[in-house]
């Protein structure tokens, strides 16, 4: 018998001894496949993070809109006019200012918020007088990535007294 087929102990040698590289390969393609997907799972966690703190934003913003709109029941209409500097800002006291116009400085306020805090952010307040009491439309809305235009809306009535 020859001493090819035999271990020094005398045992008959085994076929397997080890991993080959093509083992190897494979573990190692495995590995990467899970690791792509840790990754991909990664990355739309994150997305989804933005989302959510964006639209906790709007909807903060929004209800900003409303608390304002409901303290100053007397500039109702000036609301849905759009906004203007007026200098209305109570912690300055720079001016003492009209229902109106502290409606349109609270919406020029308002609009500057939007911007800051959305991306392309855009806010809008309309004033519908046809309804008792009188009703408000409040929007906000802001460009997604991968989802386009998202647009936040709340419809708001507050009695004139």
């Amino acid at each position: 018998m020859s001493s090819q087929g035999r271990l020094a102990t005398g045992r008959p040698r085994s076929g397997q001894q080890g991993f080959s590289l093509i083992e190897s390969m494979v573990a190692l393609v495995v590995l990467s496949v899970g690791m792509i997907g840790i990754a991909a799972l990664y990355s739309q966690g994150l997305s989804a993070g933005r989302t959510a703190q964006y639209r906790t934003q709007a909807a903060n913003l929004v209800a900003d809109m409303a608390d304002s709109i409901r303290v100053n029941r007397l500039g109702q209409v000036a609301y849905g006019a759009g906004g203007a500097n007026n200098g209305c800002d109570p912690q300055t006291g720079v001016a003492i200012c009209l229902p109106a116009q502290m409606a349109a400085h609270d919406v020029f306020i308002w609009n500057q918020q939007v911007q800051q805090l959305l991306p392309n952010g855009v806010g809008q307040v309309q004033f519908n007088a046809g309804t008792n009491p009188p009703s408000f439309t409040i929007q906000v809305s802001w460009d997604e990535v991968g989802l386009g235009n998202i647009n936040h809306q709340v419809v708001i009535q507050v009695p004139n007294s």
